[in-house]
C-alpha cells in the first residue's frame, strides 16, 4: 500500500490576511485549495492512504475532507490542535496511524510540482533536490548520501562538508528503518534535524529531480504565479 503525509499544520503567517480566516491547505490556486492539488497528485500516483496533520483552523480542513468524501481514499487526521509539533514531531505523533512497514511520502501542503511521485524510489529514506538557487542547501557527496547542510549566507553548517550542494524541495520519504531513532527525539522538532544526525549512522540517499520546476506557495506574492503555475503543469 502506498501512504502519504500531508503537512498542512502551519499558521500560514506568510499569506496573512487570508489565513486569518482559514487554513492555508484551503487557500485557492487555480480554483481549488492548495489541499485538492496536492491530494489529487497524489492520488493519480497510486497513493491510497494519506494522514494530514491538522493545527490552524483545522475543523475546516476536516469539514472540507468530509463534504468530499475523502476523495475516495483513506485519508486520516492527526490532531496537533493542542500544540504545533513541528515537522519532526508532527511525523512522529502520525506514525500510528501508518502501515508500520511502508515508507511514508512527506509533502507540504502548499508546494506545486511537476515532479514525478511515481518515479521515486521508496527503498531507503529519500530527500527529493535540485539545483537552485538558495541561501540553505543540503550536502551530498558524489553517490548522493546526505552528510550535511550549509546556509551559503552565514557560512552555517550542520553535519559535515560535502561536494555537491541541492536544494531540498520540501518532498521526501520517511523510511521504517528511522522509526527506532526516533524515540530519543522529543515531541516537537525539525525533521531535517533529524535526518542530518541520523545520515551519520544510516543511509539517507538525495534524489536529484532534473528539470523540477517546484513553486512554494507559501506568500501573497507566489499566489499569482501559482495561477499560471498549475495551467502550465
Amino acid at each position: 500500500m502506498k501512504q502519504a503525509m500531508i503537512f498542512a499544520a502551519g499558521l500560514g503567517t506568510r499569506l496573512k490576511p487570508l489565513t486569518d480566516t482559514m487554513p492555508k491547505a484551503l487557500v485557492r490556486v487555480g480554483g481549488q485549495p492548495l489541499i485538492w492539488h496536492v491530494i489529487q497528485k497524489l492520488k493519480r500516483s497510486g497513493y491510497e492512504r494519506i494522514v494530514v496533520n491538522v493545527h490552524h483552523f483545522a475543523d475546516q480542513i476536516v469539514t472540507y475532507l468530509e463534504e468530499n468524501h475523502n476523495f475516495g481514499l483513506d485519508i486520516r487526521i492527526s490532531d496537533e490542535t493542542s500544540a504545533l509539533l513541528e515537522t519532526g514531531g508532527g511525523i512522529k505523533k502520525a506514525l500510528p496511524l501508518f502501515d508500520a512497514n511502508e515508507p511514508i511520502l512527506i509533502h507540504n501542503v502548499d508546494i506545486l510540482s511537476n515532479l514525478d511521485l511515481e518515479a521515486l524510489p521508496m527503498d531507503a529514506p529519500l530527500l527529493v533536490v535540485s539545483e537552485r538557487q538558495t541561501k540553505r542547501y543540503l550536502m551530498f557527496d558524489d553517490e548522493m548520501r546526505l552528510h550535511g547542510w550549509t546556509n551559503i549566507e552565514t557560512g552555517q553548517i550542520k553535519g559535515e562538508k560535502a561536494d555537491k550542494l541541492l536544494a531540498f524541495s520540501g518532498i521526501h520519504v520517511f523510511h521504517p528503518s528511522l522509526v527506532p531513532l526516533l524515540d530519543e527525539w522529543p515531541d516537537r522538532f525539525p525533521i531535517m534535524d533529524f535526518y542530518l544526525k541520523a545520515c551519520g549512522t544510516h543511509l539517507i540517499r538525495g534524489y536529484e529531480a532534473k528539470d523540477l520546476r517546484l513553486l512554494d506557495v507559501g506568500k501573497l506574492d507566489t499566489l499569482d504565479n501559482a495561477e499560471k503555475f498549475i495551467k502550465s503543469l
